[in-house]
């Protein structure tokens, strides 16, 4: 191939602002690269996006960088030798455009029977931090929409607050009926967390995501031996190699790890990280990292081509006013892909 490309820097404006216990998005600058054949005229499309205060690339110099390894891409078109091991978000979008670019003319990356249109993905319902009314009326609204499993982000709020919401949720809906995933993004304090896990588990907890802050192994070691409440690592992967984070995996020892392609490196780098986490018994679901629509059918399509049951955390695409047109279509709890 004779390759060139354009890149398009585009801001994503949320419908209404995201709110976690870290930052709060109200619009987010996302680089769409187009990388075209010349010889034969097709494009593939690809998102890089780093994510503010969380991607180890969140740089000042990012879109200088971003167009010299995409041209460097170009001259010699191998991704491995571009030395984007600091730069996770480059390689997720120039592997996107990859892939895309190589892709059939429907847009399908891979074949699968998600991408056929045969099958659909269950996904989960997130519920951004609010007041407890407003997250209480959201939750709702999603699980009489369809969704089955719900993901309240928490450690912000007053704690005694989020345990009135869950309790709330909790006599409305019981455990058989609809899961309940927390994500505490590393809020929790890590000499109360255990306390703290005791408290939520009588709601029936399903999972939660990285609850105390990052790097403290010892600490979260103990907390998936005490936990009444099953762990997942989330930010824990996040600058780490799969190579390098097997022995971190072996000595926290969690019961799921969550992987978010923008964050890790891609989907290649997520399939080292699958293969690492099936060595050791751990399970694992993908979510997104604020993408838009072309970086979540990318990691839609993606995770169709492994057969995993959870419900991955993929119901995005609705948060932005000025989102891009996609093929897949969230109903009831479940994404499908629009086979043209």
């Amino acid at each position: 191939m004779r390759l060139s490309y354009t890149i398009q820097k585009h801001k994503l404006e949320f419908t209404k602002p995201a709110k976690t216990s870290r930052n709060t998005f109200k619009s987010r600058d996302i680089y769409i690269i187009h990388l075209k054949d010349e010889l034969s005229g097709k494009v593939g499309m690809g998102e890089s996006a780093p994510l503010s205060l969380l991607s180890v690339d969140d740089i000042p110099n990012y879109e200088e960088v971003l167009k010299e390894k995409v041209d460097f891409f170009c001259e010699f078109q191998d991704i491995n030798d571009l030395g984007l091991e600091k730069y996770p978000s480059i390689r997720f979008g120039l592997e996107t455009a990859i892939n895309s670019l190589v892709g059939d003319a429907s847009g399908r990356m891979y074949q699968t029977p998600f991408t056929l249109g045969k099958v659909k993905i269950p996904v989960n319902g997130l519920v951004w931090m609010n007041d407890i009314d407003a997250m209480h009326q959201e939750a709702i609204a999603k699980i009489e929409s369809g969704f089955r499993v719900i993901k309240f982000k928490v450690g912000a709020l007053d704690f005694d607050e989020e345990c009135i919401l869950l309790e709330k949720i909790r006599k409305q809906y019981s455990a058989f009926k609809i899961t309940l995933r927390l994500d505490a993004n590393g809020a929790f304090q890590t000499a109360e967390a255990l306390e703290q896990l005791k408290e939520l588990s009588r709601f029936e907890i399903h999972s939660i995501e990285q609850p105390i802050a990052t790097g403290q192994w010892d600490d979260m070691e103990q907390l998936c031996i005490e936990s009444p409440i099953d762990v997942s690592l989330d930010e824990e992967l996040i600058g780490l190699s799969p190579a390098k984070g097997a022995a971190m995996l072996r000595y926290i020892d969690p019961k799921y790890v969550i992987l978010k392609p923008n964050l890790i490196g891609g989907v290649a780098i997520a399939d080292e990280w699958i293969a690492e986490a099936q060595k050791q018994d751990i399970g694992w679901w993908a979510t997104s990292a604020l993408e838009s629509n072309i970086g979540l059918n990318a990691i839609a399509q993606w995770v169709s081509t492994y057969k995993n049951p959870l419900h991955q955390g993929l119901g995005t695409g609705s948060l932005f006013s000025n989102n891009f047109e996609s093929p897949l279509k969230l109903e009831n709890g479940w994404m499908g892909f629009q086979v043209s």
